[in-house]
């Protein structure tokens, strides 16, 4: 089933990622990570509307909701995780998980309330990582290894990690946890075409990708069958995530010389199936921070 993806954003961003529906609030909120800002937005009608932006001041890979009305989000940073208030109080929780040009990319929070983020090397070579921040606020490096970690989402129990490390790999895996910690690593599919970004799994289990650079989002039954197919006018859509049936992909110009017109927009297809909102992390005592 091939389908297309309407652009719903009257702004570009360079580096548009890591869309998530809060549940506390029903907005979108999304990251220019280049640029280091953190948006919020309603999306009705076929438009999306920004509620409101925050400058971080550092490159920022993803935001995750807490779980109470008002008490923030935890940030993906460039070098660690922070918190970011209501009223754009930006404060540093976890530093020093990456050095020199590498930086945090892209993350989801685990059923138990943690909240997983991995890093991409720059240059690209095999010293990102994968980590862990528990409720408590205490960091965890959970697999090494790594070139650019990016799509993370976990199975409704909590037992499988779908991941994806995009270079050199252009994988896309289910990884076992075993007493919460990765274990045997399963291929579902080897994206070709483009490299796999952002991921997330529908109401049915199956997996939705970004693919840069080949201008389509896919989605993968837990077997590796191709199932659908949401085709954009632009090349590098980056991550997704559901409000409802609607699917909602945000996209780089990052990189391109000249980008057609609509690069960095979000973008947005009803695909007929549900997805779930991101699960908040569980790290309550950071609302007064």
């Amino acid at each position: 089933m091939r389908s297309k993806a309407d652009r719903i954003s009257a702004h570009s961003y360079i580096q548009g990622e890591s869309p998530r529906l809060d549940a506390r609030t029903g907005e979108l909120i999304w990251v220019n990570i280049k640029a280091g800002h953190v948006h919020r937005g309603r999306l009705a009608e076929g438009v999306l509307a920004v509620v409101r932006s925050y400058d971080i001041g550092r490159p920022v890979g993803v935001a995750v909701p807490l779980a109470s009305l008002g008490a923030g989000w935890a940030l993906a940073v460039r070098d660690g995780f922070a918190h970011l208030a209501d009223d754009g109080t930006v404060t540093t929780l976890v530093s020093g998980l990456t050095s020199g040009q590498d930086q945090m990319n892209d993350g989801a929070c685990h059923p138990d309330g943690s909240f997983w983020a991995g890093s991409q090397a720059i240059p690209r070579e095999p010293r990102a990582a994968l980590f862990r921040l528990s409720p408590d606020g205490q960091a965890e490096t959970m697999m090494t290894g790594l070139t650019v970690a990016n799509g993370i989402d976990f199975s409704p129990d909590g037992h499988t990690l779908y991941f994806v490390d995009t270079l050199p790999r252009r994988r896309l895996e289910a990884i076992t946890l075993d007493d919460g910690r990765p274990g045997r690593r399963t291929t579902i599919a080897e994206i070709s075409g483009g490299n796999p970004d952002g991921l997330v799994l529908d109401d049915d289990g199956c997996v939705w990708v970004a693919v840069w650079d080949a201008s389509e989002v896919r989605r993968y039954a837990p077997t590796g069958e191709l199932l659908a197919t949401v085709e954009l006018p632009v090349p590098r859509p980056t991550a997704v995530c559901f409000q409802g049936s609607t699917l909602v992909i945000t996209t780089a110009s990052l990189g391109l010389d000249q980008p057609p017109a609509g690069s960095g927009h979000l973008f947005a297809a009803d695909v007929g199936v549900s997805g779930p909102p991101t699960r908040p992390w569980q790290g309550m005592h950071y609302a007064d921070v």
